[in-house]
């Protein structure tokens, strides 16, 4: 397997191929650094059939939107993945072919809930979730310590220890390690039980990244441009969440309220369906559309997406726009559909 870093920097992007076919992957592309991989994608006569994001990145732009355009390579991120115009969901166990190389997902929540592992031919690339010396903060919304121990203890430390860990980040000049060097020394997970590991990683005390406010919304929607203008942080944490338990027993009752699902017209009609009655007013639109929704401004109004996040980042649009009922299903659709709830198609 032909397996290289492409950065030479803090943030990590692996190019692995299968050798006789010339398939390749990407694993972690940064934006700004698409017209490299191409080129070296090229120069070595390789063909990229897949770009993975092992998880929702907080501190650079992804680049796999922009290269899925520039080579029809299909976008892989884990189930759990807020963004749109993703081509293959993925979850644990699952096998992506790449030519003669099998690449296994692992599902390593934690430091975000899409977090995930890919393992292939003795190496292990870990995303944000176990670095070398360390692991992926946990205090992003939506991340959780518990969640992030148990993958690194429960489907990272039972790969043989001769494993080679490659992670997504490592801000002291490391390139790998090994699983059985991590079990050993790792001074965050090494001899810590899950609670001393949670008491650890919530007193870190970590500033959050500096381009967060950049970063992090855009690539949960996958939206590129200027044509919306995201909320801060703190905008985003004042709206209310409802549940898929209370709005199901508002529409059952009758008492239904507005909702408006901000994903794409091709979610809309996926496996995960819609709710009855919702309205279809995609993110990217929803700033020039809120005129539209003037005489709502007082109604109350549920924000609906894949997973919850982007459906907030509408709720704190229009709560800026003087809505002043909104709130965000939380989980979104994917949690709807796991508690079996109905829906349309």
């Amino acid at each position: 397997m032909f397996c290289r870093e492409l950065n030479r920097g803090k943030c990590k992007t692996y190019l692995l191929a299968c050798e006789r076919t010339r398939r390749a992957v990407l694993i972690d592309p940064l934006k700004e650094n698409s017209g490299r991989y191409i080129a070296v994608a090229a120069y070595h006569g390789f063909r990229l059939d897949y770009l993975i994001d092992t998880h929702t990145h907080a501190d650079h732009r992804s680049g796999t939107f922009d290269l899925a355009d520039l080579t029809d390579a299909k976008v892989v991120m884990e189930r759990h993945a807020p963004a749109p115009h993703i081509a293959l969901h993925v979850t644990h166990g699952d096998l992506i072919e790449v030519g003669d190389l099998r690449l296994k997902v692992l599902y390593t929540p934690g430091h975000t809930p899409d977090g995930m592992s890919i393992a292939a031919e003795g190496r292990v690339f870990t995303g944000d979730t176990l670095l070398i010396g360390g692991t992926g903060r946990a205090d992003f919304a939506g991340g959780d310590a518990g969640k992030q121990y148990d993958g690194i203890i429960s489907a990272l430390f039972t790969l043989p220890d001769d494993t080679v860990v490659l992670p997504a980040h490592d801000y002291r000049g490391n390139h790998s390690s090994t699983i059985g060097i991590e079990k050993a020394s790792n001074p965050r997970v090494a001899g810590h039980t899950r609670a001393e590991y949670i008491d650890i990683m919530k007193n870190l005390g970590l500033a959050l990244p500096d381009k967060i406010q950049e970063a992090l919304q855009a690539n949960q929607s996958a939206i590129d441009d200027d044509s919306l203008k995201f909320p801060d942080l703190t905008q985003l944490n004042a709206i209310r969440q409802t549940s898929a338990a209370e709005l199901d027993a508002r529409l059952k009752a009758g008492n239904a309220p507005v909702i408006i699902d901000v994903r794409e017209q091709d979610e809309y009609r996926d496996e995960l369906g819609h709710l009855r009655g919702s309205r279809l007013i995609p993110l990217r639109i929803l700033p020039a559309k809120a005129g539209e929704l003037d005489n709502l401004k007082s109604n109350e109004i549920v924000a609906v997406c894949r997973s919850g996040v982007r459906s907030t980042t509408a709720a704190a649009i229009l709560t800026a726009l003087g809505f002043e009922h909104v709130s965000n299903l939380k989980g979104g659709m994917l949690e709807w559909n796991e508690l079996g709830l109905p829906v349309e198609r």
